[in-house]
């Protein structure tokens, strides 16, 4: 089907009405992310640890004519972290249709390389913060009819990685944690 048969992507995906939620939204895949929700209507909160760089994507995205807001954010300090949903749920009137999961970084090293501050890092950043947002944002997403969760995971979650073993097990963790929070 294309677009002279009436089915254009606007007339198939409308979230005009929704909140979404994206970590780490002004680079990479969460940037892109965050153009593909707003450009579908959705109003979107994302975050930042660098002013400079939420301010900078912020003013592009309302040059486009998107709803979107930001905070900073280093999402591997739970403060921050509560913080960050404190202001979502302020900015939504207690309302959030959907969260997506999409901090990451990842150390390139062997794995007899890595540090305990190495491996608490990654850890936080790439598994902890994803689990704990999506506990805070609980609430929120149970007030609000149509929600999802979104993990931005990797194949090094399922298959081993020579180069970032620590990254690949924090993705595998979140490969299980989703099992584990649809039951929630």
């Amino acid at each position: 089907m294309d677009e002279a048969d009436g089915f254009s992507k606007d007339k198939r995906w409308n979230l005009q009405g929704m909140t979404a939620i994206v970590t780490g939204g002004t680079k990479g895949i969460g940037y892109a992310i965050v153009e593909e929700l707003a450009g579908l209507g959705a109003r979107v909160h994302t975050c930042s640890r660098t002013i400079t760089e939420l301010n900078d994507c912020l003013l592009e995205w309302k040059a486009k004519g998107f709803r979107v807001t930001g905070s900073v954010c280093d999402v591997s300090n739970q403060a921050q972290r509560e913080k960050l949903l404190n202001a979502v749920s302020s900015e939504f009137n207690g309302k959030l249709n959907i969260l997506v999961n999409n901090v990451g970084i990842s150390m390139g090293k062997p794995v007899s390389d890595y540090t305990a501050e190495d491996i608490s890092k990654l850890t936080s950043i790439n598994f902890e913060s994803a689990y704990n947002i999506s506990v805070l944002a609980h609430p929120l997403l149970k007030a609000s009819p149509s929600t999802s969760i979104v993990f931005i995971s990797s194949v090094a979650g399922i298959l081993p990685v020579s180069f970032a073993p620590i990254y690949g097990a924090n993705k595998g963790n979140i490969t299980l944690d989703v099992l584990y929070l649809y039951k929630f």
